[in-house]
């Protein structure tokens, strides 16, 4: 994902927030309801394991590769960056290490070079961190939805393997608007490092998944039922987006296709646009309504186009997360 601390988006999907009247209270959703959301999150993920980032060489006839898995250095077990940097310290003066590393599922061993071993660090992460937006809460069974799409590590180029994870409400403080061919992102920085919204439990295909905190009941509106795919009109809609701070918007779509697992639409409220220029990287897994039923999620953009953008049916997202 290539995501950090002031989280610049590196996802290639986006989507956009709408504002809820919040209530101090959730309401009990109904049956095939959830509630829709609709607000900016940092994504916080402990990988399982200390992982290569780039190719390095670290002997004259050795390299290690991007997404290689440190598993130990010579006899000592490697789950931390701080284990690898603990077992490094104690053979700063051996000229010669022995790393056990798993490629592609495959465990092999290789001869470093003491001296390369200590430029090693800057291309290792055992943790990774981004941004995106919340879809929906099922306060009756306690679980979440967020994305509508799978999260990729940019570092690694793959699904990260992950041991436990978060997300946090965070808060925009700046924009960098879409324009043809460079897609706009959202800068936002987390809220409260210790108040967690939710554990992540599942990165899936159609979204991450996990146990919402109950004690947030501040941030949810009302439940909203699901609408089927059979039920959406190209016609007006909406999305719900935070573009600012941490407040939840609602703004006007227009969708223009409807396909068997996906649907088009096009941005029309000026006021987001001139806010954004288009759809941003970081809106994945904002709510679109139509008719007061719980459409979906946004989920792409067209990079030459960023005004248009797809979703994902809820129907579909929801079913991913179980």
């Amino acid at each position: 994902m290539g995501w950090s601390r002031q989280f610049k988006l590196a996802v290639s999907f986006s989507v956009l927030l709408l504002v809820m009247p919040f209530t101090t209270d959730a309401a009990s959703a109904q049956e095939g309801s959830l509630i829709p959301m609709g607000h900016s999150i940092g994504i916080k993920m402990e990988l399982s394991g200390v992982f290569i980032t780039n190719d390095v060489m670290i002997s004259k006839d050795h390299w290690l590769k991007a997404g290689d898995l440190i598993e130990q250095v010579d006899d000592v077990t490697i789950g931390t960056l701080m284990d690898f940097e603990k077992a490094l310290s104690a053979r700063r003066d051996n000229k010669e290490i022995v790393l056990h590393v798993i490629r592609n599922g495959d465990k092999s061993q290789i001869q470093a070079d003491g001296e390369a071993m200590k430029r090693l660090l800057p291309f290792l992460k055992d943790r990774t961190e981004g941004t995106g937006t919340l879809t929906y809460v099922d306060p009756d069974n306690g679980t979440y939805g967020a994305l509508g799409h799978q999260i990729i590590d940019s570092a690694l180029k793959s699904p990260p393997s992950f041991n436990t994870g978060a997300i946090y409400l965070s808060e925009i403080g700046q924009i960098k608007k879409s324009v043809p061919g460079i897609p706009g992102y959202k800068i936002s920085t987390i809220v409260e490092d210790e108040d967690l919204l939710g554990t992540i439990q599942t990165n899936g295909v159609y979204g991450i998944f996990g146990a919402w905190n109950s004690a947030h009941k501040k941030v949810l509106a009302e439940p909203l039922e699901i609408m089927h795919p059979e039920q959406l009109k190209e016609d007006v809609a909406e999305i719900f987006t935070t573009i600012r701070g941490t407040e939840v918007e609602t703004f006007t779509i227009r969708i223009i296709e409807i396909e068997q697992d996906q649907f088009h639409f096009v941005l029309t409220d000026p006021k987001l646009l001139e806010a954004t220029g288009g759809i941003l990287q970081g809106m994945s897994g904002s709510p679109v309504i139509q008719n007061g039923k719980f459409v979906g999620a946004v989920t792409h953009m067209f990079v030459d186009d960023p005004e248009k953008g797809a979703g994902l049916f809820l129907e579909t997202m929801r079913n991913g997360g179980k």
